[in-house]
């Protein structure tokens, strides 16, 4: 493939001859290549992170019986992640319930596999900002399940239960780490790859632990400031914030930077 600086982006395909890195798979990351498609860019998924099963498989698997007979009023969901679980299991989710997400990429992440989504926070796409509007919406006690991650600090749980809310905190999964295949990991380290898509502090960690020679030409995008600055925390740089925490807001943020090439592209 030619990466000659002949490519001329467009305003219709502002990312033409942009090699992108899309740090999950699944019904996600394909929507996510396919938008990095359209303008002009060549995705290249490389899941850096998985789910593993919770420890307590028995307890996520009665909380999810409940919930699809009915016994919970809201359902909350913190990450994509726990979209794959609930799309894993095959999770039934009841009219009543409503189903609130925390942030527009974990909102795209439900509707991609067929979940719907009754409320994201306006403001502040946080655990706090979700628990915030939620108790704002609801005077009286409600049946809430929370699904989260282990190593998540139960937030959630805690303001929604100092209002009043009666609420079962379920952790659904482990993260674990993907180590990507060689080829990726020297496409990033020639600077083949332009920009790298950081979307959770668990992606961060990966990509700092897993490309320690990241050329300082290759575009670090980081979907929302929560994710930024998990991102500084672990060591990883970051050179462009998202305005929005969606995944379009992401891609325009990449789009703004000239097209880098790679140390051994224009080589003779």
């Amino acid at each position: 493939m030619n990466h000659s600086p002949r490519h001329t982006p467009t305003p219709e395909k502002p990312l033409t001859g942009w090699r992108v890195l899309v740090p999950r798979g699944g019904p996600w990351g394909d929507g996510v290549a396919a938008t990095l498609r359209q303008q002009g860019a060549v995705p290249v998924i490389a899941p850096l992170i998985n789910f593993a099963p919770t420890n307590d498989q028995t307890t996520l698997e009665q909380a999810l019986s409940d919930l699809a007979s009915g016994a919970f009023d809201w359902l909350t969901i913190t990450s994509a992640t726990t979209v794959d679980v609930l799309y894993a299991y095959r999770a039934a989710i009841p009219a009543h319930t409503k189903v609130a997400a925390v942030g527009e990429t974990t909102a795209a992440a439900l509707q991609a596999v067929g979940y719907r989504v009754d409320l994201v926070p306006e403001r502040d796409n946080s655990a706090a900002g979700l628990a915030e509007e939620m108790i704002a919406r609801e005077s009286e006690p409600r049946d809430v399940l929370t699904l989260r991650s282990e190593i998540a600090k139960p937030v959630l749980t805690r303001l929604l239960s100092e209002a009043g809310h009666r609420v079962r905190s379920v952790v659904a999964y482990r993260t674990v780490g993907v180590p990507v295949t060689e080829k990726i990991a020297h496409d990033v380290a020639s600077g083949r790859i332009n920009a790298i898509l950081v979307t959770s502090g668990s992606v961060a960690e990966q990509v700092h632990a897993q490309f320690p020679d990241i050329p300082d030409t290759t575009v670090i995008a980081a979907i929302g400031p929560r994710t930024a600055k998990d991102a500084k925390r672990t060591g990883l740089p970051v050179d462009v914030v998202a305005d929005h925490q969606t995944v379009e807001a992401l891609i325009a943020a990449v789009a703004r930077f000239p097209l880098p090439h790679a140390s051994d592209e224009l080589a003779p």
